[in-house]
């Protein structure tokens, strides 16, 4: 179910312009890492999953996404998996340290809500890195956010920065801290690439 949706994504966003990728390369070659992404609009969510292809990617999504069995099913089938970002629970780093275990990619928008502005950035993606001691790519999209979007044809680019590992020489809470600042570091100087691509 994924890679058929995946795929026939992929056909349909290219109907509306083909998306450019810069430095994938900085993916890991192993799988077991989070791709941390900016988020601006429900396309990004879409052109990351493509973008990263054969690669599958299980994203974070609001419990929301999950309240009705149709949306239930897709949400499920596509991989994603639901937290409660109002009451965050035990599972909100059960669920993601147990698929990094098992050598799978999880997507999360440490933005934590769709935005243009510049916001201050949640602590999840680095804690459950340090927690799973896994690596963070951060990621940045500029492009279409809606249907208006897409069908005025804007460009749609993404932009993979270097991976960011927890540093196990520091304490769990100063690895966390140093993540952070690398993270939004990452996330400023591929922003302003991304914009002058």
């Amino acid at each position: 179910m994924y890679y058929f949706a995946t795929y026939a994504l992929k056909f349909l966003l290219s109907l509306f312009g083909r998306i450019k990728i810069y430095d994938k390369s900085n993916l890991p070659k192993r799988e077991g890492y989070i791709i941390a992404c900016t988020h601006t609009g429900w396309v990004d969510i879409l052109w990351l999953g493509v973008a990263v292809l054969p690669t599958k990617i299980h994203y974070m999504a609001k419990k929301e996404l999950f309240q009705t069995a149709f949306t239930k099913t897709l949400m499920k089938q596509l991989h994603a998996f639901p937290v409660d970002r109002a009451n965050p629970g035990p599972s909100t780093i059960k669920i993601p340290r147990k698929l990094l275990a098992e050598g799978k990619v999880v997507g999360i928008f440490p933005s934590g809500t769709r935005t243009k502005e510049n916001v201050p950035l949640k602590k999840g993606a680095v804690t459950i890195a340090g927690s799973a001691n896994a690596p963070i790519v951060p990621a940045a999209y500029k492009g279409p956010t809606n249907f208006k979007d897409l069908f005025q044809r804007k460009k749609p680019r993404i932009i993979f920065g270097t991976p960011i590992a927890p540093n196990n020489a520091l304490s769990k809470k100063e690895s966390i801290e140093a993540m952070m600042k690398e993270l939004e570091a990452q996330f400023n100087a591929l922003q302003m690439k991304i914009a002058d691509k």
